[in-house]
């Protein structure tokens, strides 16, 4: 390919969310792994760049979103790139918009027909109430702000006394709150990939070190911290069950091209959805791209794959 016929693929990375490292670290991986005889890579930086990009856009062809959380997942960037005119890869506003708000995707999930634990949605306004929530949800209990990802923010509450302060600190990364059952089980996570052929990738078992209570930020991005079994070591019929629903769930957020979504294989065999990813992690311990590994799909492939679903 000439110099001329090279895709401009503007790399958009880095960013004003609590996942601005996990961003960067990310888009240097995706940088080693890009042919550059097929692509021009220019990054941008959404937290200083934005006037550049704006500028750059007749010389682009594609951009390559690797933003994590707040103004990178939630349907914001897409605004702008749809606006300007330059395609990306992966979910549109809404999908994206839906997907980042638990609270929302958990409303949608349950209109779908997907099991997910039950919860109890916080604004900073309302009075709260713990003795209420405990007799409601039970305990041990996850409060999560509604809208960060890489568990920024998220604790695991075993004791009610600890309840009111984990809520407190979640108010300090978002407006509202949400506070959900816990479910004993083992997590795992199911990757999508595809437009109108939805290819559901192997499950993948998450198990965090014991020192970890749940899969933290720590857990998830310190090397070694997680044992990643890819495809998981499950009963068949339960692997297709995640794989089901993962399809169930893509479609039912209106997520496009790629997504992954973190589940709770229940001790009684029910699986429970927790949240999906429109733009799951690309660093070398991240999960998405194991499972498409052990699918077939290199990682240089992949994105190939994602650049050329966007272009198309």
């Amino acid at each position: 390919m000439s110099e001329k016929n090279k895709i401009q693929l503007a790399l958009l990375c880095g960013g004003r969310s609590a996942e601005r490292d996990v961003s960067l670290a990310g888009a240097r991986e995706v940088e080693k792994a890009l042919d550059p005889g097929r692509y021009d890579i220019t990054r941008y930086d959404p937290a200083t760049d934005l006037n550049r990009l704006v500028r750059d856009t007749p010389r682009l062809d594609v951009a390559f979103i690797l933003l994590h959380g707040r103004y990178g997942e939630d349907g914001t960037i897409q605004g702008l790139l749809d606006l300007i005119g330059l395609p990306y890869q992966g979910s549109g506003v809404l999908g994206s918009a839906l997907a980042m708000d638990k609270h929302l995707a958990k409303v949608i999930y349950q209109e779908a027909g997907i099991l997910t634990p039950p919860w109890i949605h916080i604004l900073r306004s309302d009075k709260v109430d713990t003795k209420q929530i405990v007799n409601r949800l039970g305990i041990p209990l996850m409060v999560k702000p509604c809208t960060q990802g890489s568990s920024v923010g998220i604790r695991k509450v075993a004791d009610e006394n600890k309840l009111g302060p984990a809520i407190k600190e979640a108010f300090q990364w978002d407006n509202r709150v949400l506070v959900e059952s816990f479910i004993g089980g083992r997590e795992i996570t199911g990757g999508i990939l595809g437009l109108e052929k939805l290819l559901p990738l192997p499950v993948v078992e998450i198990i965090p070190d014991s020192s970890y209570s749940f899969f933290d930020y720590d857990a998830k991005y310190l090397l070694g911290a997680t044992k990643e079994i890819c495809p998981a070591d499950i009963p068949k019929q339960a692997s297709e069950k995640a794989r089901a629903l993962a399809v169930a769930a893509h479609k039912a957020l209106q997520l496009r091209a790629y997504s992954r979504t973190d589940m709770i294989l229940a001790d009684t065999g029910k699986i429970f959805a927790l949240e999906t990813n429109t733009i799951p992690g690309m660093t070398p311990t991240s999960l998405f791209p194991q499972a498409a590994e052990a699918a077939g799909i290199t990682f240089s492939k992949l994105l190939d794959q994602l650049i050329d679903m966007a272009l198309s």
